[in-house]
């Protein structure tokens, strides 16, 4: 058995195979489009819980998650009454 339970474990397989022979550039490629993934995710999940918060504030929540409060403020100062 595989590490994924939803996925025939030869199809498994024959992905590991195809990433283990993607040249490095496929691979930073690939990790790009999902890390781009897991931001607009994370944003479409901000949306609906602040839906009242402008663009601007809804990425400095995003901030605050993927640096943490403290390093979000000395990068991009305090945030404002919308994004508290």
């Amino acid at each position: 058995m595989g590490y994924y339970s939803d996925t025939d474990s030869q199809m498994e397989a024959l992905q590991i195979k195809l990433l283990r022979q993607a040249p490095p550039w496929r691979k930073m490629e690939m990790l790009i489009n999902l890390n781009a993934s897991a931001r607009e995710l994370a944003l479409a999940g901000l949306r609906r819980r602040y839906p009242s918060s402008s663009e601007k504030a809804l990425n400095r929540r995003l901030a605050d998650i993927l640096l943490g409060e403290q390093l979000a403020a000395k990068v991009y100062g305090v945030p404002t009454e919308d994004a508290a």
